[in-house]
Formats: structure tokens, C-alpha cells, sequence
């Protein structure tokens, strides 16, 4: 069965350690997004996409943003991604009602 994710870290490459470290740094001296709950915090590495990641029991996902450690979303139905940033700029006509929701949640937080 092929893998899509790992928080084994021998699986991680040189590159990998080193964005989690970053991740880890910036846990420390930021603290983790308001809506990230600290409940089994792992670090996890998506092979496809090459992102490495904060991941917790809710299956929530904590990324770098530059310098900034911020949750990183993906939508319920159509499973676009992104950042909050991301959506700012998002027009309800876009979306499924589902993910317009969500979207609003997003950005009232």
C-alpha cells in the first residue's frame, strides 16, 4: 500500500527536518493558531506535495506562512486549500453553500 503521509522522520529528507524545525521553532516562540487545538500534535510530511505539517486528533493542519505559523484549511466540499488569506477575496456565487459556510467561519475567527 503506497503511503501519502508520514510522521515517521526517517522518512523525512533533509529538507523535511529542516521545515520541521522551523515548525517546531515557531510553535515554541508563537504558540500554535487560536483554532488549532493541542491534543496529539504530530509532525507530518505529505509525500505529494512535499508540506510538512503540524496535524492534531481533529485532524486539523498548522503550516508556515511565510514566518508566521497559521492553520491551513481545507474545504468540506470542494477540497480547495489554503490559508485564510486565501479566502478573502472568495465570492459566494464560487462556492457550494457548504464550503461558503465554512469560508465565513474562517474568516470571522
Amino acid at each position: 500500500m503506497e503511503k501519502f503521509t508520514s510522521t515517521d522522520l526517517s522518512d523525512f529528507g533533509s529538507r523535511e527536518r529542516e521545515m520541521a524545525e522551523e515548525l517546531l521553532k515557531a510553535w515554541r516562540e508563537q504558540g500554535l493558531p487560536d483554532d488549532f487545538d493541542d491534543d496529539d500534535v504530530q509532525i507530518m510530511m505529505n509525500f505529494s506535495s512535499g508540506n510538512v505539517f503540524l496535524t492534531n486528533s481533529d485532524c486539523h493542519v498548522a503550516m508556515m506562512n511565510g514566518d508566521k505559523l497559521e492553520s491551513f484549511y481545507n474545504l468540506p466540499y470542494g477540497g480547495e486549500e489554503g490559508f485564510a488569506e486565501d479566502f478573502e477575496d472568495a465570492k459566494e456565487e464560487d462556492y457550494h453553500k457548504e464550503d461558503w459556510e465554512y469560508i465565513q467561519e474562517i474568516l470571522n475567527q
